[in-house]
């Protein structure tokens, strides 16, 4: 009797932020833009670098601190990442999934983010603020890449498990959460407005 089955599985969860909290996306979204206005020394860091429009990755670590909407989302967001450890199956012990850090994104039309992994966390996501018509979406690439060097492409309509990449358009209120060793990026935004998310790690601690 044949048998064939789906092994190694990388999970991805979606969801709406709110099934964990009622969180305000336009407070969020205008206190996304205030911070931004505020912070030379991430906009010094973003035109230094290179980076198209505006993040806070490398300049604040006290979103939460500095604005109570980003408490709430915080608050929302250790739900989330509970309810996917437990998917996960994870055996955490007596530690606990913890936020790391947590940052803006404001990307603008034509700006995108290179594919990249998050070191040194176990799971990491973002949640949506703003994401116009025709707005990037978040592509995902199968981990096992590198090991292909020989094998033949696969058809273009093969099941979604099967694919190289994964293309994900949440909306506006959405958050998703993968493991961090995932290698993601944000094609380029071709909507004339900005895409604006907020990202996080959570480590074992």
């Amino acid at each position: 009797m044949t048998q064939i089955r789906s092994l190694f599985a990388t999970r991805l969860y979606q969801a709406s932020l709110s099934d964990h909290g009622k969180i305000d996306t336009a407070e969020l979204e205008a206190s996304c833009y205030s911070i931004a206005d505020d912070d030379e020394a991430g906009q010094e860091w973003c035109e230094a670098n290179g980076y198209p429009g505006y993040t806070s990755y490398a300049s604040l670590t006290d979103l939460p601190w500095r604005f109570p909407i980003f408490a709430d989302l915080v608050t929302a967001l250790d739900a989330h990442v509970a309810a996917f450890a437990r998917d996960l199956e994870f055996d955490l012990g007596d530690r606990g999934l913890v936020l790391e850090d947590i940052w803006i994104n404001i990307l603008p039309e034509g700006g995108s983010h290179g594919s990249h992994i998050h070191p040194h966390s176990v799971i990491s996501g973002t949640t949506y603020v703003a994401m116009p018509g025709g707005t990037s979406a978040l592509k995902l690439e199968d981990p096992r890449l590198p090991m292909m060097m020989a094998a033949p492409t696969r058809n273009r309509e093969c099941r979604e498990e099967l694919k190289s990449f994964i293309y994900v358009t949440p909306e506006a209120g959405e958050v998703l959460l993968w493991e961090s060793w995932l290698r993601h990026e944000v094609p380029m935004n071709m909507a004339e407005d900005d895409r604006i998310s907020v990202s996080f790690n959570y480590r074992w601690d």
